[in-house]
């Protein structure tokens, strides 16, 4: 997500800070650009050429359409399709819950959106955490939280690593990355993301910065940044300094993987052959569009994504994310949800459907498997999707079916594309 104008992934033609009492006046969440020994650092790596970081497989960034992408996004029944019909139902004991240690020594706890708690062989893990209640630079304006969160930050307990996938505001929000760096707690970062943390207050000897490839060890966990195919920027201007990226971490008995924000591409074949197979994968299925299908993928694409990087086979469990949480993207709400659990069943495939803030055990005889939101959620006009179609299929609400004025409290007027 990103407050800026220009098509997602596009070139920014915003003007730079002509002064230095102007610059004075960047907002802190910008952060910063990366500099000196950092910048060199990115000049060197293999994915950085002419300038910026490069997608794999020389993926094209996209134009974005956006002139009709927003006259889509602003008619009234798009906007009301696109949050809950009701109160999005947050479980309720998690702070209790996460007292007690898993038994199979791997449990994974969904705040909403991409941030998911990770204890995994006697370490917590704590990837893209965004406690703020917009995702954005202001606090007047922006996507507005559609549920709170699950548990308060100070209440989570111990983290000893915090990941983050890339610098948009909907996986790296100030106030809790400023709330974190006075604990003891690591950063692992794509390259160039440091420059941003050191801004905010964390200490230079917190933070491990990564290439695609590279691997880090805290404690007794590897985390290796791989590949994605998205795009970073947060503030006027997107200078392509800093990486974006998936996760893949590793335990004595255990192995996990975050997708961060990706478009679908092959690469997930050779993550899964190096670093999996993986008991369970965060994959992103949520904000996508046909505006922006490079950067973002459709929960049938999420679950090829899952099965690549089980080598094919429908191994693991898939837990589903970027949803729920951020109105970002014109599809229905409950449409990731809807998408996820249709391609699962056609794929064979075992899927965790979480409440935010419910833990759960992948390696364990159950996961939750309710589809929650169908309580809190317009149903699409033709119905729930049956075996073998999925939740676009179904045909989409009318105006007759929304609420007249559903919109009036969720903030929608200041949502903005999702990044």
């Amino acid at each position: 997500m990103r407050i800026q104008t220009d098509p997602p992934g596009g070139a920014v033609t915003g003007s730079r800070f002509p002064s230095s009492g102007l610059r004075a006046l960047r907002p802190a969440a910008f952060g910063a650009d990366p500099s000196g020994e950092r910048m060199e650092r990115i000049r060197r790596s293999p994915n950085y050429a002419d300038g910026v970081f490069r997608n794999p497989e020389g993926a094209p960034r996209p134009d974005g359409a956006m002139l009709e992408f927003a006259r889509s996004f602003f008619r009234r029944e798009e906007r009301a399709r696109a949050v809950p019909a009701g109160v999005v139902p947050v479980h309720a004991t998690t702070v209790a819950d996460l007292a007690r240690p898993p038994v199979s020594g791997l449990r994974l706890t969904w705040m909403g959106h991409s941030s998911v708690l990770a204890e995994i062989d006697g370490h917590r893990v704590l990837f893209d955490p965004v406690w703020g209640e917009r995702c954005s630079p202001f606090t007047f304006a922006g996507p507005k939280r559609l549920h709170p969160v699950p548990v308060p930050l100070a209440a989570l307990g111990p983290v000893d690593v915090v990941v983050i996938s890339h610098d948009h505001y909907d996986h790296l929000d100030l106030p809790t990355i400023k709330a974190l760096a006075t604990t003891d707690t690591v950063f692992a970062v794509p390259l160039g993301i440091g420059a941003h943390l050191e801004h905010w207050g964390v200490p230079a000897d917190r933070l491990r910065e990564l290439d695609w490839h590279e691997t880090t060890k805290v404690g007794g966990i590897s985390l290796t940044a791989t590949p994605a195919r998205h795009f970073c920027g947060r503030g006027l201007r997107n200078t392509q300094h800093t990486l974006w990226a998936s996760w893949a971490v590793a335990g004595d008995e255990h192995r996990i993987y975050h997708s961060g924000d990706t478009g679908y591409f092959e690469g997930f074949k050779d993550i899964g052959a190096a670093y999996g197979p993986f008991d369970a994968t965060m994959i992103q299925i949520g904000a996508y569009s046909e505006f922006w299908p490079d950067i973002h993928m459709t929960p049938e694409e999420g679950m090829r994504a899952h099965l690549d990087l089980q080598g094919g086979s429908p191994s693991g469990v898939m837990l589903p994310i970027h949803w729920a949480t951020f109105n970002l993207a014109t599809h229905p709400w409950a449409e990731p949800g809807e998408g996820t659990v249709t391609a699962a069943r056609e794929a064979g495939a075992r899927i965790a459907l979480p409440r935010p803030g419910e833990p759960f055990e992948p390696t364990a005889g159950t996961v939750p498997s309710e589809p929650w939101w169908r309580g809190v959620a317009l149903p699409p006009r033709g119905g729930r999707p049956a075996a073998g179609e999925t939740a676009s299929d179904a045909a989409p609400d009318t105006a007759r079916d929304t609420p007249r004025d559903r919109t009036a409290d969720t903030g929608d007027p200041e949502s903005v594309p999702a990044g």
